[in-house]
């Protein structure tokens, strides 16, 4: 059995980071024979402003991007049929706001010591995009928390600390100083790149070529 670790960055309100994990869970699946893959949560944030005041989401990114909100409310609307074709819950996708996820972020490390990254950003994914939540709000926060199998009383001391501050702003600046400026980036093996949401297809084959090239060297 061949082994690669992957360095997933991504923010939680990125939803193609959500779209690009459930597509390379597909693709480990289908190679599972033959590569063991294991994945840490990196932080990249979309909106690092602190002070950030919420926007409702579709005239932010209209501002964004220079687009009409139409035109942004049919991108979003093709995005949420990508992901309930994943199983994915986008259902109020397009009633969220702007929000700073740096404290979810801190959470997402925490998580780490208990090997449950994974399940506490899918729980992060579903109420942002799904529920339409604050995913910089405390409680919010500890249901997500909970929700991953944690718990959220030990969460709340978690996010009423400096508890991994520096961490998730080491781990950023890092990310962005190797080039990574959109997301989601799957590093492999840190040394090997693989940007945005591809197709489970398109992704496991990248892994089985690079598991062949790392044996090979």
């Amino acid at each position: 059995m061949k082994n690669l670790h992957i360095d997933l960055v991504s923010d939680i309100a990125c939803p193609w980071c959500a779209i690009g994990y459930a597509r390379l869970q597909q693709a480990m699946d289908s190679i599972k024979e033959k590569v063991d893959v294991s994945i840490q949560w990196r932080a990249f944030e979309l909106n690092p402003d602190p002070k950030l005041v919420p926007e409702p989401i579709l005239p932010a990114l209209s501002k964004k991007y220079g687009r009409s909100e139409d035109e942004m409310r049919a991108s979003q609307q093709s995005m949420m049929q990508v992901a309930a074709d994943l199983g994915l819950n986008f259902d109020k996708m397009q009633q969220r706001f702007t929000c700073n996820t740096f404290d979810a972020h801190r959470l997402v490390k925490w998580a780490a010591a208990f090997n449950k990254q994974s399940l506490l950003k899918q729980a992060l994914f579903e109420a942002y995009f799904g529920f339409a939540e604050d995913v910089s709000n405390t409680e919010v926060l500890q249901k997500c928390a909970d929700k991953a199998g944690l718990n959220a009383d030990e969460a709340l001391k978690v996010l009423q600390s400096q508890q991994f501050v520096d961490e998730v702003r080491a781990e950023e600046a890092q990310y962005q100083q190797a080039g990574i400026s959109s997301v989601p980036a799957f590093v492999i093996n840190q040394r090997y790149l693989i940007s945005g949401a591809q197709d489970p297809a398109t992704l496991a084959a990248s892994l089985l070529q690079i598991a062949d090239e790392m044996t090979t060297e």
